[in-house]
């Protein structure tokens, strides 16, 4: 499954009402980690269709950088049920991202 560009206007119906495990990855284009992270992001999201994977461009979705307690960049979210269970700040390896996904 490919990464969802997450939006204001698709993240009620994509990733609130998301039957599956979500994955956030909060980013800017502007942001050397956030490029490390992101291939590894892409990876989980083609490798592991179990989950549903989301990018979210804070500089595009300042609302949603907000909601989420955003203060640095690359963060990453996991989402259960609605409900966030996970959240780390920082470039993480890929092999602890899937363990947050786990968790």
């Amino acid at each position: 499954m490919s990464v969802l560009k997450i939006t204001q206007n698709n993240f009620d119906n994509e990733i609130m009402k998301s039957q599956k495990t979500v994955l956030l990855d909060f980013y800017a284009d502007w942001c050397g980690p956030c490029r490390m992270v992101s291939p590894l992001v892409d990876e989980i999201a083609e490798e592991h269709p179990q989950y549903l994977v989301g990018k979210i461009n804070v500089d595009e979705e300042p609302g949603l950088a907000a909601a989420f307690g955003v203060a640095s960049i690359p963060t990453l979210v996991v989402i259960k049920d609605g409900k966030v269970v996970q959240k780390s700040a920082g470039a993480r390896p890929k092999a602890q991202i899937l363990a947050m996904l786990k968790g």
